[in-house]
């Protein structure tokens, strides 16, 4: 069953949230990480930039990865799913800025 508006935004910005509380505390000292109106930025010093985002009207969250380039995110069975490759979310995160911070 698809998320309602409301389910949606809260799952959402639950995410971001943990994502920004998390990443800053692990990886803040090599990395500008900013949350602000439902985008969350982590540019790396070294280079790189994520930007990730909500996108309401498709009830998705969307990245932007200099490793991956563009991916979209919906929710299903408890978890954010890629909508092209059905790839976990916060995997491939998480892969990514392993390979990001070495």
């Amino acid at each position: 069953m698809p998320l309602d508006e409301s389910q949606y935004h809260t799952l959402a910005d639950e995410l971001l949230e943990k994502l920004f509380d998390e990443l800053d505390e692990a990886i803040g000292d090599v990395a500008d990480i900013d949350l602000q109106d439902g985008i969350l930025n982590i540019e790396f010093d070294a280079g790189g930039v994520y930007i990730i985002n909500k996108n309401a009207i498709n009830r998705e969250i969307w990245m932007a990865s200099p490793k991956s380039g563009a991916s979209h995110y919906a929710y299903v069975e408890g978890a954010w799913t890629g909508t092209r490759d059905q790839a976990d979310f916060l995997a491939r995160l998480g892969d990514e800025l392993k390979v990001s911070l070495s």
